[in-house]
């Protein structure tokens, strides 16, 4: 079958062109999902709750032909596929945090309809729990997911608990993550007021600590 025409503004402008590949609806929160690591569809349509069957499909299939995602298959005894970024499509994670950043105001107040899963605070968090280079592991009642920060400074998160001994665990609740994230509390004034509690005994766990 062959690839489905896709729409575009028709504008030579680079703005115009990001949007063509990423301006679709739910295209953004499935680059999201994948920046965690390999997905399989199962697990993405159950982190993206709101999306039908068909429209996931369908923004898969998109992002492929884009050069965004690829589709591989695990050898056995998982035999099943799973989704991954590209490259092209790992270069989009400046992008979700800077929309991360700019829409954390909006998580004032949690709407009863809002579904919520612990990795969805790893973007607006990457900033707040990387002031040393390691690998943290942030404990929410929703779950947990990792964040690990490289010597070059380099960033990246993954869902569930980290791979190994982490550098640091940092547990604490939602709401404190919402004001982690949006930048008017710090990990160590939250460890001051008993909200966060950091374990470890290395540099990282020390820096967000507070010294």
């Amino acid at each position: 079958m062959p690839p489905r025409p896709r729409r575009s503004y028709d504008q030579f402008c680079a703005a115009a062109r990001a949007l063509d590949a990423v301006g679709d609806r739910w295209t953004l929160l499935i680059v999201r999902e994948l920046l965690v690591g390999p997905r399989r569809y199962t697990d993405l349509h159950a982190d993206l709750p709101g999306v039908s069957t068909d429209v996931l499909a369908s923004r898969l299939k998109d992002m492929e032909q884009a050069g965004l995602t690829t589709r591989r298959r695990l050898p056995p005894p998982a035999s099943a596929y799973v989704y991954e970024l590209t490259a092209r499509g790992r270069e989009l994670l400046p992008v979700l945090r800077a929309l991360a950043a700019w829409g954390a105001p909006g998580l004032a107040e949690r709407r009863p309809t809002d579904a919520v899963r612990a990795h969805w605070f790893a973007l607006p968090l990457l900033d707040a729990v990387s002031p040393e280079a390691g690998l943290v592991e942030v404990r929410l009642e929703e779950g947990e997911f990792h964040v690990r920060i490289g010597e070059d400074g380099s960033v990246s998160y993954g869902d569930g608990a980290a791979p190994g001994e982490p550098d640091a665990r940092v547990t604490l609740d939602a709401g404190t993550a919402v004001e982690l994230g949006r930048g008017v509390l710090s990990v160590a004034e939250g460890v001051r007021a008993g909200r966060v509690a950091v374990t470890g005994e290395g540099a990282l766990a020390k820096a967000l600590r507070g010294g």
